[in-house]
């Protein structure tokens, strides 16, 4: 660990933490941001898809029906997904707490 320079303070890694849950938060919600695709491209070129089969779909001359179910349907992964996100946002919020006041405490014994 490197120490402070000209006798500041060292501030506490609150940056890092706030990437950590960013990163929690957006792999539990990469589910979501499939289905929203799906929509979105679903609606835009008047598709129908749904979990029942695969319906054709052509955009830009292809046909995106199997990709399109198949996007639609990793939105099942949400069930999973979001509970452990939210389980891993509140335990990196937690650390982090314990974290702020071990550092606090160890900030005081130096002073």
């Amino acid at each position: 660990m490197s120490t402070p320079a000209a006798g500041r303070p060292r501030r506490f890694p609150w940056g890092i933490y706030g990437l950590i849950s960013l990163g929690i938060a957006l792999l539990a919600a990469l589910p979501l941001f499939s289905v929203l695709f799906t929509a979105y491209v679903a609606d835009a070129n008047g598709c129908q898809v749904d979990e029942g089969s695969v319906h054709p779909c052509m955009v830009m001359g292809q046909d995106w029906g199997e990709t399109l179910y198949f996007t639609g349907m990793m939105g099942w992964l949400m069930l999973a997904t979001l509970p452990l996100g939210t389980m891993g946002l509140v335990a990196i919020m937690a650390i982090a707490i314990i974290h702020r006041l071990i550092w606090g405490r160890r900030q005081k014994e130096t002073r």
